[in-house]
């Protein structure tokens, strides 16, 4: 049976035990998107995922994908399009833009689970802080990105996007550089997929997942603004020069 969360208590999620297994990881139903929900839902390895006309429904899946920043894989073909620097990487720099980008129908349906209340929701948690955006740039145009959830040492990625072959890959890249350098012990990637996989990404327990999140969320991780006084990094560099 299907839990419906108290709209008056943002902390009061049931157990990720009791979430289905079929529907994979459907656990619960209603509550609201405020920021003290998801935060509190992204601690325990729970995620809102719905689309047009549903109630907001409340994810944990068994098992899970996640990605190891230090060991994420970056393909021959990759590391050539990085040597080239064509492209030129920011974060929180266009938070809005990249969540726009990632709710653009990508199918003949012309639907999106991201809606404008999803949009209102991340936005609202970027100005807490608790959102971060990559972006890519070529030629001065937003050619693909990411955005994702923060919270402690963990990241909980959302959605990606690309306009230009690679983008939304090399974002990953400068994420996961970023995130290894600044102590991030995973990301969690919620759903299996294949272009995840051959990056580096596995399958592990949900229980395991909700152990190592107990940890990391309760350390610090890097604060305000990610784009602010942003380091280079030349893990990228050194790693392609060892391949």
């Amino acid at each position: 049976m299907i839990s419906r969360l108290d709209p008056d208590d943002p902390t009061a999620f049931p157990d990720v035990r009791h979430a289905l297994r079929e529907p994979n990881g459907l656990l619960a139903i209603g509550g609201d998107l405020s920021p003290e929900r998801l935060e509190q839902a992204y601690r325990r390895g729970i995620f809102p995922w719905f689309g047009p006309g549903e109630p907001i429904l409340w994810w944990s899946p068994d098992p899970r994908t996640v990605l190891f920043p230090e060991h994420l894989r970056i393909s021959r073909s990759l590391r050539k399009r990085l040597r080239k620097g064509l492209f030129r990487v920011t974060m929180d720099r266009a938070f809005d833009q990249v969540m726009h980008a990632c709710a653009a129908p990508r199918d003949a349906t012309g639907q999106t689970w991201i809606l404008p209340q999803m949009i209102a929701a991340y936005t609202a948690l970027h100005r807490c802080w608790l959102a971060h955006s990559v972006e890519v740039w070529l030629d001065g145009e937003l050619a693909g990105g990411l955005y994702g959830v923060a919270i402690g040492q963990a990241f909980f990625g959302e959605s990606m996007f690309s306009r230009s072959p690679d983008a939304s890959k090399i974002a990953l890249v400068h994420l996961c550089e970023r995130l290894s350098h600044w102590g991030y012990g995973l990301i969690d990637c919620q759903m299996h997929t294949e272009h995840l996989a051959r990056m580096g990404a596995v399958e592990i327990p949900r229980d395991a997942l909700v152990r190592r999140l107990a940890n990391l969320c309760g350390h610090g991780g890097r604060a305000g603004d990610w784009d602010d006084g942003l380091e280079h990094i030349p893990a990228i560099e050194a790693r392609d020069q060892a391949s």
